[in-house]
């Protein structure tokens, strides 16, 4: 090392690593080489790695490539469905109401609404014309972010996915997260109409439009987009409150609340608005009218909704919950059922079961009426019948004119059930001998002519000897007519019927309206035919008004909804005459005697004249009983509907007990009225000797000479003797 002192240059190291290479004056320097990583390759050396990532690289290409034309061309898609439903979106108008079916609305006697039948329509009502508490239900309940979205909502439709699996349904099983336009497209079918031809019926056709696939939802989702673009959010909202099912029949929420609560849905408060915004998830399940706690619990879990999403103040969420809605009173006493059935079958099909208009119909229907008859059945059954007892009921009040004004098909009535007034054909026994002696006494016969209750053996063709016998298993020997049918005697009927003609007797039942296949044989008297108890409630009819024929009724007017001119009117069922005024008012009087001295002394009615006939079919199948007042007539059956034998029940006991019960509650508050009746003079008969074997056929009074004992005596020798 030298010094630095003598030439005046520094000291400086030398340096450690030997240089290799001097760059050349004015030459660029020379890049050092990147060190490599101690123990490894470098990276770009790796061919490994350098083909991992190249196809990495390639199928990213691929799938970018695919991923974004698809995605084009789904959304090409998506617009050109949402243009082609846009294009074929009717109007406004024309999505409100497209049942392809009408309804009937029945009015009882006083004008108010008791029953329906059909899927009933109320009547356009809009988001603006509504009851603001059942918009914003609507609107807590069902879609919360309606306002807000287009047509769809992500935020619900993952809710609904989350609450699937978390309660063990499959992701799009049960909850589906629709939005309200998503469900108005389900409503409209998508824009497809209901073809009969396509489908078996219009329930399979809504069934399918229901339907919550995959697949389904996908179709929705450009028929809601156009819904959105065609429509704004109140129309679309209208469209949703005026199609949507909420149970009972009801379409749309005027309907809904008009049946339900009596009253239009613009009138609707909280609680009530809660209900019905309540059935939008399962209308039948939670129908007031099936289980009213039920929608009251449901309802009060909207109320919540709407106070948590401010639609209710705290006053008006703890006015809500402390009033709870409640049925209107028609609504909720459900009466009628089977009447409003009968209308249903009885009336013209084409404006009633295939209608497709809404049909207004003003009724015979009297709702105080209807409950006396369902009280009495109720309170006969829960006193005097046992409770494991399998035994049916039907009752049917009708005016003297055939105006039909309540009717009990059984003891637990029920829509579309089998009504046992009107579809069940029994046989009438004794309560079929009335016919019997207005025959008769059309026929020259009086209500004391004599007549034998004694054995008697009838050979019929093909079937051999028949031989009737009483109830009672006895013989009473001489008896009045009148005798005969106040305790029912059998023989001396057969006895009636033998000496007339059958035929004679079967044409004046026909008459009257009992038109069903009558027996042929002589066990025709004795009530061997079958009737309706409604077709043999009419017949009596006939006896009371003077005798003539009867046709029950149950249709006063019938219109069509918006329209003031009826369309049909029926005001009386009164027909042609079958026997003469007289002989009706005696076979009146007649049939008093049956309550006062004969089988019917159950039926009895404090301070009223009533007239009727017991009917017991053999085994005691069937027990009848079947009367009237000045006002109305009531008949009763009672029976098995396997057709088994009753037990220790005959027309005398409880359906006695209940025509009398339901009688003495229609008569509340009545005056009493005397009965068209005519009692004869009773002669004073003294009868002849007669053998025991001498064979008898009643003789009419009055056909000769002389007075009522001599023609008596002359009929009984004449039938001895075989003279006149």
């Amino acid at each position: 090392m030298s010094s630095s002192r003598g030439n005046g240059r520094k000291l400086i190291a030398e340096r450690r690593t030997p240089k290799t290479a001097r760059s050349a004056p004015g030459a660029a320097p020379a890049k050092r080489a990147p060190k490599a990583a101690k123990g490894r390759k470098s990276k770009d050396g790796n061919i490994i790695v350098r083909a991992f990532r190249g196809m990495i690289d390639f199928v990213w290409r691929i799938l970018w490539g695919v991923t974004w034309r698809l995605g084009a061309t789904v959304v090409m898609l998506l617009v050109l469905a949402t243009a082609y439903f846009y294009m074929i979106m009717p109007p406004l108008s024309d999505l409100l109401d497209d049942r392809t079916r009408g309804s009937v609305t029945m009015l009882d006697s006083d004008g108010n609404v008791f029953a329906w039948r059909g899927d009933s329509f109320g009547g356009v009502i809009t988001a603006q014309t509504v009851s603001p508490h059942l918009r914003n239900a609507i609107i807590a309940t069902e879609d919360r972010r309606f306002y807000s979205h287009f047509g769809i909502s992500p935020r619900g439709i993952l809710g609904a996915i989350r609450s699937n699996v978390q309660s063990g349904r499959g992701a799009f099983s049960g909850a589906g997260g629709s939005s309200i336009t998503q469900q108005v497209a389900k409503l409209l079918c998508l824009g497809v109409p209901f073809d009969p031809a396509v489908w078996e019926s219009e329930a399979a056709y809504e069934a399918d439009c229901r339907r919550g696939t995959v697949w389904r939802k996908i179709q929705e989702l450009p028929f809601a987009f156009a819904l959105e673009t065609k429509f704004t959010k109140d129309e679309i909202l209208t469209i949703y409150m005026n199609r949507a099912f909420l149970g009972a029949g009801a379409r749309g929420f005027e309907a809904a609340a008009q049946r339900y609560f009596g009253r239009s849905a613009t009138e609707v408060g909280p609680s009530e608005a809660a209900m019905l915004a309540g059935l939008l998830v399962a209308p039948s399940f939670f129908a007031p009218t099936r289980n009213l706690d039920r929608a009251q619990q449901r309802a009060n879990v909207v109320i919540g909704l709407m106070y948590d999403q401010g639609y209710l103040t705290s006053s008006e969420l703890s006015e809500a919950r402390s009033y709870p809605a409640t049925l209107s009173e028609g609504a909720e006493a459900q009466r009628g059922i089977n009447f409003a059935d009968w209308i249903m079958q009885s009336g013209p099909s084409f404006l009633t079961r295939n209608t497709t208009e809404d049909v207004i119909m003003r009724t015979t229907f009297d709702p105080r009426i209807q409950a006396a008859a369902e009280d009495a059945v109720a309170h006969v059954f829960e006193t005097r019948v046992r409770d494991d007892s399998t035994a049916e009921v039907a009752v049917v009040v009708m005016s003297a004119d055939g105006a039909v004004r309540a009717m009990v098909g059984g003891r637990a009535a029920q829509v579309g059930g089998f009504n046992r007034a009107t579809q069940a054909r029994r046989q009438t026994g004794s309560a079929f001998k009335p016919f019997l002696f207005a025959a008769a006494l059309e026929n020259g016969f009086e209500a004391f002519d004599i007549v034998e209750d004694a054995p008697l053996t009838i050979n019929t063709p093909g079937s051999g000897p028949w031989s009737p016998r009483n109830y009672d298993n006895q013989f009473h020997g001489f008896v009045t007519m009148t005798e005969a049918l106040a305790r029912s005697l059998n023989t001396p009927a057969v006895r009636i019927s033998e000496a007339m003609g059958r035929a004679r007797v079967r044409e004046v039942a026909n008459q009257f309206g009992l038109r069903s296949e009558l027996a042929e044989g002589p066990a025709l008297a004795l009530g061997a035919s079958e009737s309706t108890l409604l077709d043999m409630t009419a017949a009596y009819a006939g006896i009371l008004n003077g005798g003539n024929a009867v046709r029950p009724f149950g249709i006063e007017e019938l219109r069509l909804l918006g329209e003031q001119e009826p369309l049909l009117e029926s005001r009386s069922g009164i027909g042609d005459r079958v026997i003469s005024d007289r002989s009706a008012q005696i076979l009146t009087w007649m049939m008093t005697r049956v309550l006062e001295e004969g089988t019917g002394g159950r039926a009895r009615l404090d301070g009223w004249q009533a007239a009727g006939k017991t009917g017991t079919t053999q085994a005691m199948r069937d027990a009848w009983f079947i009367g009237f007042t000045a006002d109305y007539v009531t008949g009763v059956w009672m029976g098995n509907d396997d057709n088994s034998p009753l037990t220790g029940v005959t027309g005398g006991g409880l359906p006695a007990d209940i025509w009398r019960e339901t009688m003495q509650r229609v008569n509340q508050g009545l005056t009493p009225r005397p009965l068209p009746l005519l009692e004869p003079e009773r002669p004073v008969l003294e009868a002849p000797a007669t053998t025991p074997d001498a064979p008898f056929q009643p003789v009419p009074q009055g056909s000769g000479g002389g007075s009522t004992i001599e023609d008596t005596i002359r009929g009984v020798l004449g039938s001895i003797f075989g003279g006149n």
